[in-house]
């Protein structure tokens, strides 16, 4: 019996000491795993926490920079996330809006500087057009007291700076600043010509149906402003012998067509896009989009036609470079009053031209008055040509009278009249013809008539020119040296 016990209390001892040995073991095996699993943790812990740290890294470093440039720049790449499946969900979610939170505060931030900028260069270049304008004035009197043909040239470059400053102000959303009157078409083309550096090198072509066709007044300057950004365009990125032809004609329905074509070196296909956006009339475009140095032309022309209603189109010339459209719709048009004289600057229509030169006067029609060479004063912003330099084409003709000369009667003045002009040197005539004598009128009479030259632009400008040269020389006191010829240098234009 009692051997039994103590077998019983040994078998139990045993069995205790075995499940404690057991226990144990499991004890020790789910610590180690529990220590395994905390350390598989903190090391996927530490490598989450390495690859944010290392994406908000790149956040500062490339992702914000290339948001801010993606926004001056379309074509700028943005980089995203560097391990997307190391970041979880939320934080790569928190990233993004990281993001689009920096581009909004940077775009807000640029329209608050750019309309500042805008104000500040508004009220100065309403300041440097009020001076302009004041020295134009100025240099328009000195040119009736003086005949230096200085005064002319300088009178040029301050047109060339009204210009500018316009642009600018036009481009900072303010008032082209100039008032003006039902202006005839053709007469504004002029003005918008005699504005760049280049003018001697557009050619115009008048093809109206309506010679008389005008611009109403609060569309007259505008659209100058903007077909002078078009030629300011067209000469500055072409070769300087070229000639850049601008077409006026009216289209099928009741509005007009400028055309202005270039051979210059053109533009490609991102470039051309670039143009067209801007040619569409965006409601803003920030100062900060126009490059550096800043390209306004097509940036002006823009503005003016979301203000103003006309349109422009661009696209490849076949001249080889570009060639833009400025449109002007119908309410945008008139037709001047018959009392209202054009510019004798002004091209005559192609096709009246042609007619009238073909058909001649009526026969036994009695010769129009000769009228002085000196042409009338030009249209409003039209620049007269620069004496030290050329009018029209090399080789142009000296300028013929407007009507066929009457033969002076006999008489003392006649020996003085047939003596032959100074060189260079147009001859003045009397405005009204002097009566001759029955048989030289007779003569007349029965003598053919020939068809009235017109005079060209060119000629007249030649003439105006020789004339100012002319009594310049006259003038000259003997020890004041003759001034000397002004190259034909860079005139205060460059490319837009």
């Amino acid at each position: 019996m009692v051997a039994w016990i103590v077998t019983l209390i040994a078998v139990t001892v045993a069995t205790w000491s075995t499940a404690r040995m057991y226990q144990a073991r499991r004890d020790a095996y789910g610590a180690s795993a529990r220590a395994e699993l905390m350390e598989r943790q903190a090391k996927a812990a530490e490598a989450r926490t390495t690859a944010l740290t290392e994406e908000i890294r790149q956040l500062a470093r490339k992702r914000i920079p290339a948001a801010a440039t993606a926004l001056s720049h379309r074509t700028a790449p943005v980089p995203g996330l560097r391990e997307a499946a190391g970041i979880e969900g939320d934080a790569a979610h928190l990233l993004t809006e990281a993001v689009q939170a920096v581009r909004t505060a940077v775009l807000e931030e640029r329209g608050r500087v750019d309309a500042a900028a805008r104000s500040a260069m508004r009220g100065t270049s309403a300041k440097i057009q009020s001076l302009l304008n004041q020295s134009q004035h100025l240099l328009q009197e000195l040119q009736h007291e003086y005949d230096d043909p200085r005064i002319l040239q300088l009178d040029f470059r301050n047109e060339l700076a009204l210009r500018r400053t316009q642009a600018t102000a036009v481009l900072c959303d303010a008032w082209p600043g100039l008032a003006r009157q039902n202006s005839s078409l053709v007469e504004v083309v002029l003005g918008a010509q005699s504005r760049v550096a280049g003018y001697e090198r557009i050619k115009v072509a008048n093809h109206l149906r309506q010679e008389r066709l005008a611009l109403v007044a609060r569309a007259a300057e505008p659209l100058a402003i903007a077909l002078a950004e078009l030629l300011a365009n067209a000469t500055a990125y072409s070769h300087p012998d070229t000639e850049v032809p601008v077409t006026v004609q009216q289209s099928a329905g009741r509005g007009a067509l400028i055309l202005v074509d270039d051979a210059g070196i053109g533009m490609d296909d991102d470039a051309l896009k670039r143009a067209r956006a801007l040619l569409a009339g965006p409601s803003e475009v920030l100062l900060t989009e126009l490059g550096d140095p800043p390209q306004t032309g097509f940036a002006v022309v823009g503005r003016l036609i979301a203000r103003y209603g006309f349109s422009c189109h661009i696209e490849s010339s076949p001249y080889g470079g570009m060639r833009t459209m400025l449109r002007i719709p119908a309410h945008l048009l008139t037709v001047m009053d018959d009392d209202r004289t054009l510019s004798v600057l002004a091209p005559k229509p192609v096709q009246a031209r042609g007619a009238g030169a073909a058909a001649g006067p009526a026969p036994g029609a009695p010769a129009a008055p000769l009228a002085s060479p000196a042409p009338a004063t030009p249209p409003l912003g039209t620049a007269l040509p620069k004496p030290s330099e050329p009018a029209g084409p090399a080789g142009s003709a000296a300028p013929v009278p407007a009507g066929p000369v009457p033969e002076p009667g006999p008489g003392p003045a006649s020996a003085a009249e047939e003596a032959p002009p100074a060189a260079g040197l147009p001859t003045r005539r009397r405005r009204s013809p002097r009566t001759a004598s029955p048989e030289a009128s007779t003569a007349r009479q029965q003598a053919p008539e020939e068809p009235p030259l017109l005079r060209t632009p060119e000629q007249a400008g030649a003439a105006w020119a020789a004339l100012q040269e002319g009594t310049l020389s006259g003038r000259r006191a003997p020890e004041r040296p003759a001034p000397p010829a002004t190259p034909s240098d860079d005139q205060g234009d460059d490319e837009t």
